[in-house]
């Protein structure tokens, strides 16, 4: 898959190896200090119990899988020798098993061994029924794990499985330690407050202090297990706030190193990049900002557990409702000011790689005329002119939340009035992106919960591969009070074909088919109602110019390869 750097005035992907620099002759943490900010704050460093995405990559600093995926989304053994093939002899002749090897001599931050036993554990502990498992779907189809010895682990599935890299591959499965953890399985696993915010890990940093939803600070492991990484002796990982003062802090004042998924208008990133300390980096990956529409019914007359969770949805999966309300957007406008050269409008859940983008839809023209007809046609109309519409006598009115942020706040302001031009009444709601992203039981703001009509936000998926992200819409994976909130499958969609097909996707071995039955997912997903796909956003951050090492990764965790930066001379 080729990889895709995006230009910002002078600004370019930096993609060199470090190698020659970061050598082990050279002297760990030589560096000093290098300080990183996300403007969604991390509230948890164990991604199994979250699914936000600034979760994910702040504790793929201290936690690591077997493999992982570079810059141009190949896979690449991390803490394994290789990466399993059919011919290499790691996957089995009948495609139901997968061997893999662990590098000898890997520690973990504490100094004791890492080994199969560890890579067993975390396999019980994401698929125990009542741990509430963010990432299960990595394990969909797996029947055992077996140790033979203490570098071999083989994972055994239940059918012929073409694609046997969702489990222990990329940052959204990495490695618990087993006797970390040991008493945090099942129930217990949201209780194990110091184990979820300090976990031991093999990575390149140890967690010295975690305040959620605030600061996070690391110092280089001594048992990393390359000589002279990390370069930098301490990491202070600063969250909150917003993307505005994030990329500020890079590129203005110099006073942060690298700066995440700045979401701001094109003109405000080249103002930022004028001032000359920094620079941004973007690439195209699957990152797709949509809207998702709840198949349940959110009434807040309805008790805790039963919002979200009691179906259907008074209107919301009517055909002439959601296609109505996907004709009257304009996307041109919204990749216009939201994002520019970094964004592209897109009908499609899964815009890449290239393969699986469906040309089934075209959403790009807005159709205000249109979806009015469409809703009167289906009988959807205003009765009592208020100017809004009722279907079946209950009037369109929908909550519709989203993160606090200002691209996002302009795209619900454009929305709610395209929406009310179509006779539907919108109240807009924006939440802490800390608190929305943060995969908190107990909170009633995550879009977990999804206590609304529709939330807006984006995410992603590691590898080329979708099969795992398109588990997301199973029957058996919405979030609901049994699974402690967690669960991908946000919408509470629910379609026995849809079940079905991904089935058949799991056993298929063909790419081109591959591509094909992905394809055929992420169109009854659009046109069965799950979602409003928006636009197809470029990963957009920023490094100092005094920071080498820096490779943006759009397949993986952006801090991939932390172990590699670097100060510049």
């Amino acid at each position: 898959m080729k990889h895709i750097a995006l230009m910002f005035g002078s600004a370019a992907l930096v993609g060199m190896s470090t190698m020659a620099v970061a050598g082990g002759h050279e002297a760990r943490g030589r560096d000093g200090e290098v300080k990183i900010i996300y403007w969604q704050a991390p509230s948890i460093l164990n991604p199994f119990l979250s699914g936000g995405t600034k979760d994910v990559e702040a504790a793929s600093l201290v936690i690591e899988p077997l493999a992982r995926y570079n810059e141009k989304g190949e896979l690449v053994p991390w803490l394994a020798d290789s990466v399993p093939t059919v011919a290499n002899g790691g996957v089995s002749a009948d495609l139901t098993s997968i061997t893999w090897n662990i590098t000898p001599g890997i520690m973990w931050s504490d100094g004791t061994p890492f080994t199969s036993a560890d890579v067993k554990f975390t396999y019980d502990y994401c698929t125990d029924p009542d741990g509430g498992c963010a990432q299960v779907t990595k394990f969909n189809g797996v029947s055992s794990v077996e140790t033979p010895d203490a570098l071999t682990v083989v994972v055994n599935f239940e059918q012929q499985t073409p694609f046997p890299y969702g489990p222990f591959v990329g940052g959204e499965s990495p490695i618990l330690q087993a006797a970390q953890f040991a008493d945090c399985v099942g129930a217990k696993a949201s209780e194990c407050t110091e184990e979820n915010f300090n976990p031991v890990g093999t990575g390149a940093y140890v967690v010295d202090e975690f305040r959620p939803n605030d600061v996070i600070v690391l110092s280089a492991n001594d048992n990393y297990r390359e000589a002279g990484k990390p370069a930098f002796a301490k990491v202070t990982f600063k969250g909150g706030g917003d993307a505005a003062a994030a990329g500020r802090s890079v590129m203005e004042t110099g006073e942060y190193d690298y700066a995440w998924n700045l979401q701001l208008a094109p003109d405000v990133i080249a103002q930022m990049e004028a001032a000359g300390k920094g620079t941004p980096v973007a690439g195209f990956g699957p990152l797709v900002e949509r809207i998702m529409l709840n198949h349940t019914n959110p009434d807040p007359s309805l008790g805790p557990d039963e919002r979200a969770v009691i179906r259907p949805h008074p209107f919301l999966q009517d055909p002439a409702v959601y296609k109505a309300l996907s004709l009257a957007i304009d996307r041109e406008l919204l990749v216009e000011i939201g994002y520019g050269k970094a964004g592209k409008v897109t009908c499609n859940w899964v815009p890449a790689p290239a393969a699986v983008n469906s040309d089934t839809f075209d959403c790009s023209t807005q159709d205000i005329a249109g979806a009015n007809a469409m809703l009167d046609a289906a009988g959807i109309v205003d009765t009592d002119g208020d100017g809004v519409r009722e279907k079946d006598g209950v009037p369109l009115r929908m909550t519709y939340q989203t993160s606090t942020n200002a691209v996002r706040q302009d795209f619900q302001a454009l929305i709610k009035q395209w929406w009310s031009e179509i006779g539907v009444d919108v109240e807009l709601r924006n939440i802490s992106a800390s608190v929305f992203f943060g995969g908190d039981p107990g909170s009633p703001d995550t879009f977990q919960k999804f206590y609304a009509d529709l939330e807006m936000y984006a995410n992603t998926f590691n590898g080329t591969d979708p099969q795992s992200y398109l588990a997301n819409l199973l029957c058996d994976k919405a979030p609901s009070p049994a699974s402690q909130w967690q669960g991908e499958n946000i919408s509470r969609f629910c379609s026995a074909e849809y079940d079905a097909l991904h089935a058949q996707l799991a056993t298929t071995a063909d790419a081109g088919e591959r591509a094909s039955i992905a394809r055929q997912l992420n169109d009854m997903a659009v046109s069965e109602g799950a979602m409003i796909p928006l636009v197809h956003r470029g990963r957009l951050s920023a490094h100092s110019n005094t920071l080498g090492g820096v490779v943006l990764n759009v397949w993986d965790s952006e801090l991939w390869n932390a172990a590699d930066w670097h100060r510049l001379k």
